[in-house]
């Protein structure tokens, strides 16, 4: 009995070790750092935004996948994991989600805090 306890224990502890480690990190930073870490490096740049908000204006390189879209997790799933990912919505929200979806999928994720709107008001 006591054995079973502890291999049960052990088991436990290993699935939420694993877990664990499954979520990669997440940093929002402002647009001041995220223009020079994006300017600075090769980089995987998401703009999460619907299409009509992409084609309206964006981030120079950004790549559309529409969070709120059908195939946004399936699409994901196509971007290298062994690089950070930079992304951005309008304000923060979407994005925010997009992130939580993104580093459970074992992404890093770099996100611009207070979104475009935050980019165009530094940048106008």
């Amino acid at each position: 009995m006591k054995n079973s306890f502890l291999t049960a224990l052990l088991v436990m502890f290993s699935f939420f070790k694993v877990n664990a480690q499954e979520v990669k990190a997440k940093e929002v930073v402002s647009p001041t750092v995220f223009e020079k870490q994006i300017t600075a490096k090769k980089i995987q740049l998401i703009d999460v935004r619907t299409p009509k908000e992409y084609q309206e204006g964006t981030i120079f390189n950004a790549v559309n996948i529409d969070y709120l879209g059908d195939d946004f997790e399936t699409t994901i799933k196509k971007l290298d994991k062994t690089q950070p990912v930079y992304i951005f919505c309008q304000s923060g929200k979407r994005s925010a989600g997009a992130a939580a979806k993104m580093q459970k999928e074992g992404f890093e994720v770099i996100e611009l805090a207070g979104g475009y709107k935050a980019w165009k008001a530094e940048h106008d």
